[in-house]
């Protein structure tokens, strides 16, 4: 011990007193213990910034739980500290809830001083790091290696320890997962210099490309680490050999609030110009950001030696946004919160670590991790926890377990008395959902809930009863319109809603079936509409530019229904508009024989889920001859006058495909349109798409 002593003065500059040396000389442990020990005090030090505190918590808390007389020759920040690091001792003892955020929030609350976490850190990486040099492959390393991936990496990474977290999610890996991480290390390793080189090869010219555009920006390439890399191989279920991306580049922009999305496209345009992008690798997180608030442009372009590389271009906002969160969504909206914001915490824990004066680092004691004040831990029965907004309800927590748990949820009980659906929860309360099978979600639960996921769940289920209801009238009016012999014409309906004062034609269903309109009233109204009379001819609005081509389509016998039917009486849906080649499927509606959908038509699930006995089998039989479909594009781009000039020259070169439709909105510099063509197959599709996706300007081309 003498000899670490000296080694913290000379190699830390930890300055101690004759007393707290005389103290730390009385500390008995194994000789793996306090290889341990001096191992954490080390990593603490060099690695996360800690000072003498911390060495005098670590090697003094086992002497402390031994001689509580000694708590009066210590520090009382020292003392503090054991006891934070006690707290977690026995957390961790008694929770079996590893492997959850849940968890690790917690146990940052408990943790009131942060270097009680950092030290925690601190001690599970010199455990894995002795366990990576001193034992073999073996039960209790793996369960080391499943604790410190679900556990400690994540509390490293929230802090900004990104080194620490990386070396901890690679070596839980080896643990866990041995030969794959040996199998990824060895191909990692024999193929660095290449990659190193590569890497310089491919951005040298891109640099002098931006700079010469007049960017100010800061560029990177880095080789992501084995945890990642296995992540992506279980994603895309392939090996090693096969990920695109075993190496990334990062642009990060310095550029005006108001320029950030022109700035990042135009930035794209010059690497597209330089390297051919993959198309199906685009991802357009700048036009509609990440739920999370994450915004980043990311494209995998063909380099050098034709191997592809992933490329990420954002904006240093966007960067702080994508390493910080919603947090740093408050700092650039000007929102301050009543406590400490996790993104103050970060910034100043940051400037703490990375600051080398000791005044500093003794700062850290005026630390409280009070950010998550704005939250509530409760119990399920069963002891599971959960996290949820401060001013949660009952409703909510029922919710956040179970979507039907919430729908059918009467109240809860709480320490055996019974609390209604309002009850606001407090922290550390173990509830019970009551719930009733009578239960149905109602408009006013939208006032009593305080989490996005309830409402939108009360939102979806009242969505869903409207939605049945809708059915069940549209099937009654079919049903007696037959009855009447009566032709149903949904266009004639529409008409008749509209007469009768609904705003749409799905309320007037929903009168029918819950009795608020008699089916004879819209009988009556329907039959006075069944004899058109003549209207002045449609004229067409030069401001939203609608050119429209009428073309008749010949209906051929080109699908199989059911058990190889052919002949059946059928109609293509209007809401997935499905051509030849589309994964489709039947469903039988009455008196109007079966409809065709794409399997992947917005309704579809509604319709397997509630109508799953009128799901029927179709699929394309021969080819397709003669036949043409409507298809929609929606095509986003810059706004160009000359674009949509460029689109309409490609479409009328291209032999069989027709132009009917085409309107187009611009907005923010972005242009955004909706073309309807008509198209013999999927394979004429597909290579329009293309064609129309390679103009330039155009950043994207997607089937509605």
């Amino acid at each position: 011990m003498k000899d670490f002593l000296e080694e913290l003065q000379t190699n830390y500059q930890i300055s101690l007193s004759d007393s707290e040396k005389e103290l730390l000389l009385s500390v008995e442990d194994s000789e793996e213990g306090l290889k341990l020990k001096k191992d954490a005090i080390r990593i603490s030090l060099s690695e996360i910034g800690l000072g003498k505190i911390a060495v005098m918590s670590i090697l003094l808390k086992d002497e402390l739980n031994k001689n509580e007389q000694l708590e009066k020759q210590i520090d009382k920040t020292v003392v503090s500290i054991i006891n934070g690091l006690r707290r977690v001792d026995d957390l961790y003892k008694k929770s079996g809830v590893m492997e959850t955020e849940n968890f690790r929030k917690l146990l940052l609350t408990l943790a009131e001083d942060v270097r009680v976490v950092l030290i925690i850190i601190a001690q599970r990486l010199a455990l894995i790091r002795y366990l990576n040099e001193n034992e073999e492959d073996s039960d209790y390393r793996k369960e080391i290696g499943k604790e410190t991936i679900y556990l400690y990496a994540p509390l490293a990474h929230r802090l900004g320890l990104y080194a620490i977290k990386t070396e901890m999610e690679d070596l839980s890996l080896k643990f866990t997962q041995y030969d794959i991480y040996k199998n990824i290390a060895r191909t990692l390793n024999e193929t660095k210099r290449h990659r190193d080189a590569y890497i310089d090869a491919f951005i040298a010219p891109l640099k002098k490309k931006l700079e010469d555009a007049g960017f100010k920006f800061s560029m990177k390439g880095r080789t992501k680490s084995i945890n990642s890399i296995y992540r992506k191989m279980l994603k895309q279920n392939t090996t090693v050999e096969h990920i695109y991306d075993l190496f990334a580049i990062r642009i990060i922009l310095d550029s005006e609030p108001e320029k950030e999305k022109a700035d990042c496209w135009q930035v794209y345009s010059i690497i597209t110009d330089m390297y051919l992008p993959n198309p199906k690798r685009l991802r357009d997180w700048l036009t509609i950001p990440k739920s999370n608030g994450y915004e980043s442009l990311h494209t995998t372009v063909l380099g050098p030696e034709n191997k592809w590389i992933e490329v990420q271009i954002r904006t240093r906002r966007m960067d702080e946004v994508a390493e910080k969160g919603v947090a740093a969504h408050w700092k650039y909206k000007g929102i301050q919160t009543e406590s400490q914001s996790i993104d103050d915490f970060l910034k100043n824990v940051r400037e703490m670590l990375e600051n080398p004066n000791v005044e500093t680092k003794d700062a850290l004691s005026d630390f409280r991790l009070n950010f998550y004040e704005q939250e509530v831990f409760v119990f399920s029965p069963n002891g599971d926890l959960f996290k949820l907004p401060k001013g949660s309800t009952v409703l909510d927590f029922a919710f956040a377990i179970h979507t039907k748990l919430g729908c059918q949820c009467v109240g809860g009980k709480l320490g055996g008395r019974q609390v209604p659906i309002k009850y606001v929860l407090k922290n550390g309360d173990q509830v019970e959902i009551l719930t009733s099978s009578t239960q149905k979600p109602n408009a006013q639960w939208l006032n009593l809930v305080h989490t996005s996921k309830a409402r939108n769940k009360i939102r979806q289920a009242l969505k869903d009863a409207e939605f049945k209801d809708a059915a069940e009238g549209k099937e009654m009016i079919e049903r007696r319109f037959k009855n009447w012999k009566i032709d149903y014409d949904e266009v004639l309906v529409g008409k008749a809603s509209k007469k009768l004062g609904f705003k749409t034609v799905s309320n007037l269903y929903q009168a029918i079936a819950q009795g608020k309109l008699d089916i004879l009233r819209l009988r009556d109204t329907y039959t006075e509409l069944q004899h058109p009379q003549e209207t002045p001819a449609e004229t067409i609005s030069a401001e939203n530019f609608v050119a429209q081509t009428e073309i008749n389509t010949a209906k051929q016998d080109e699908l199989v229904i059911d058990r190889n039917l052919k002949g059946v009486d059928y109609r293509l849906a209007k809401c997935c508009n499905p051509i030849f080649g589309d994964d489709i499927f039947g469903f039988v509606s009455i008196a109007r024989g079966i409809t065709i959908h794409r399997t992947d038509c917005p309704n579809a699930t509604s319709m397997r889920e509630r109508f799953g006995y009128r799901v029927v089998p179709a699929r394309w039989s021969g080819k397709a001859v003669g036949q043409q479909y409507p298809v929609t594009f929606q095509v986003v781009g810059n706004d160009d006058i000359g674009i949509v000039t460029n689109i309409s020259s490609i479409i009328n070169k291209e032999q069989g495909v027709l132009l009917r439709t085409i309107s187009i909105d611009s907005h923010d510099g972005l242009f955004d349109g909706h073309l309807t063509l008509l198209v013999s197959d999927l394979t004429q599709l597909e290579n329009i798409r293309q064609k129309i996706a390679q103009v330039r300007g155009v950043k994207q081309v997607i089937r509605r």
